[in-house]
């Protein structure tokens, strides 16, 4: 990765994504250490194409009870921002279904990568 050293200079915490690490339970730990923490997690659909979101990111916020906030990139208009800011309810369902709702119609920068709207109806399951 060739922004390894410039993440870590920040105090980035790297995760190896090629085996299974518990990294919903250690995200939740490091939220209860650490006074002041940021989390960026990059979407689904940025290596390759994926039927459903992964859902960790609604995990960790839940258990740590920390807010979500919503940024993007919007290749097809050319800006990028924050959203709204998400405290988890509890009620994954609504909640997953109103942040699906603010990032419909943002284009990533590989739309072919992206769920599907046909898949976006079945579109999350419990996993991490």
């Amino acid at each position: 990765m060739p922004l390894k050293g410039f993440f870590k200079w920040l105090g980035g915490i790297p995760v190896d994504r090629s085996k299974s690490s518990n990294v919903v339970t250690q995200s939740i730990k490091q939220f209860h250490e650490n006074e002041r923490l940021i989390l960026a997690i990059t979407p689904a659909g940025t290596r390759k194409r994926v039927k459903k979101w992964k859902t960790g990111f609604y995990h960790i916020a839940a258990g740590a009870n920390v807010p979500i906030v919503l940024g993007f990139l919007d290749y097809k208009r050319k800006v990028g921002g924050i959203g709204p800011v998400i405290y988890p309810t509890g009620d994954f369902e609504a909640d997953i279904k109103t942040i699906r709702a603010f990032y419909d119609g943002i284009i990533g920068k590989y739309p072919d990568k992206s769920i599907s709207p046909i898949d976006k109806r079945n579109g999350s399951d419990n996993s991490s």
